[in-house]
């Protein structure tokens, strides 16, 4: 079968390619954002229990993220080689990798449902659930893990849709069901009086729409390169190979469960309930104004990666100048509208009065330095699509495992910081692991791709 190769990001400008897939790639992650945001700012206006109820929905962050590092494993391992493959032409080959995927994706997503079922209660009140807030945790996360698999396709699917250039047809996927999922959301929560259950149940169905979308286009006509049953049959080398590659995004994702865990936890402990749904709170501004670093780095790896593949080494460099520089200004403005207004955005997930007060001194300290954050992701993405798996991997693991997740757990115990001391080891991570992340990408990335334009004929 031939395929016309189009979309072929060594041609034109490097920004535009990016911006031309970064701007509907960031609108599709903000909407499918709303999947959990909107499920919130309904909960936490239950009449009577919206602290508890919100706090509950928190506590279950650290599962979603687990299946969300599942789908970022695959996902997000299989599409940048899917992008190096096309980029060098063999499409054929891409093709596979792609089914490879897709079966990792269903298969994994069966059993990781039927696991967690099977051991709900006793992860939840590990991470930091109480007699209280128990029941919606376990209300909302059970008909959750019923749809995981669904949830699972559609963001590791929408990568190849993506990756192949379509980014309006990947804002699709999840405008979808994130369209879906407000509509159903109100229905379900308040005129069927079904709460935290219905809010789970609007997301499931919201996420079966996004996935039917992503399969049928990419089983239909108009893909570049079609996702084909032939394909699907499990190849270990190519296995290894997409693992080794997702596996930084797949131990981000992991860590963050790891950390909120620690962090809700460590909360219980010295602040209670209340400080638990303050980090909630937190988490839910952090994933809205942190989507659309993620869209511009997610935007980057096919067109970097493309041109690794083509022998193109200063659009790669080119690509790496430009979203930094984007990143940096954009976090840098974030962090002042967090610092100054902070009421307003804390505002949108509660209205009780002591909730709202507590979370006030707490994203202040949080979101302080939020742009060192964006130079680890900036540096990862350049990592991610070149196909250097362990160097993205180290710095995922040294930014959560090695400082924040140590930190959360000593700081307050440390001059009586308290719940200050968990906040606190956010924008300690983001200086120390940002710099360093970044500084090696440098070193390593940047350099080489500087020597290897010098010497385009013996590369």
């Amino acid at each position: 079968m031939t395929t016309t190769q189009t979309n072929d990001f060594s041609k034109g400008s490097v920004a535009g390619n990016i911006l031309r897939l970064a701007v509907p790639m960031t609108v599709a992650q903000l909407i499918n954002v709303l999947y959990s945001v909107v499920d919130r700012m309904y909960i936490g206006r239950l009449p009577d229990a919206s602290g508890n109820a919100l706090t509950g929905l928190g506590l279950t962050f650290p599962i979603i993220s687990i299946v969300t590092a599942f789908a970022n494993l695959f996902g997000m391992g299989g599409s940048p080689l899917f992008s190096i493959e096309r980029g060098r032409g063999n499409l054929e080959k891409a093709r596979v990798i792609m089914g490879n995927t897709f079966a990792l994706l269903v298969g994994t997503g069966v059993v990781l449902t039927a696991v967690i079922l099977l051991i709900k209660q006793p992860l939840l009140y590990a991470f930091g659930a109480s007699d209280a807030t128990y029941p919606y945790a376990n209300g909302y996360i059970t008909i959750y893990l019923c749809g995981s698999v669904f949830v699972m396709i559609g963001l590791g699917m929408n990568n190849f849709i993506n990756a192949q250039g379509f980014g309006r047809k990947g804002m699709m996927t999840v405008l979808l069901g994130a369209v879906t999922n407000i509509v159903l959301d109100p229905i379900f929560i308040f005129l069927l009086d079904m709460g935290v259950q219905g809010a789970a149940l609007a997301t499931i169905i919201a996420q079966f729409f996004s996935t039917v979308w992503a399969v049928s286009f990419l089983r239909g006509k108009r893909t570049l390169i079609r996702l084909e049953p032939s394909a699907m049959k499990l190849q270990l080398k190519l296995v290894g190979q997409i693992i080794g590659l997702g596996f930084s995004s797949f131990v981000m994702a992991i860590t963050n469960s790891i950390v909120q865990v620690a962090c809700n936890s460590t909360l219980q402990t010295f602040g209670g309930d209340l400080y638990v749904g303050v980090m909630t709170i937190i988490n839910s501004v952090r994933e809205v104004v942190s989507t659309p670093i993620n869209g511009v780095t997610n935007a980057a790896q096919p067109v970097m990666g493309f041109n690794y593949g083509a022998k193109e080494y200063k659009r790669v460099r080119t690509g790496i100048l430009f979203t930094t520089i984007l990143c940096v200004v954009y976090t840098t403005v974030v962090w002042l509208l967090l610092f100054l207004f902070p009421r307003f955005f804390i505002g949108l997930f509660s209205n009780e009065t002591a909730l709202r007060e507590a979370a006030v001194p707490s994203m202040h300290i949080y979101f302080f330095g939020f742009f060192m954050m964006s130079l680890q992701m900036a540096g990862q993405s350049a990592a991610v699509a070149l196909g250097r798996s362990k160097q993205a991997v180290f710095f995922s693991l040294f930014r959560k495992v090695v400082i924040v997740a140590p930190l959360t757990l000593l700081l307050p115990h440390l001059l009586g910081l308290g719940v200050t001391g968990v906040f606190l080891a956010e924008p300690i991570s983001n200086f120390i692991g940002g710099g360093a992340c970044y500084i090696t990408m440098l070193l390593t990335i940047w350099r080489e791709m500087r020597r290897k334009e010098k010497a385009p004929l013996t590369e």
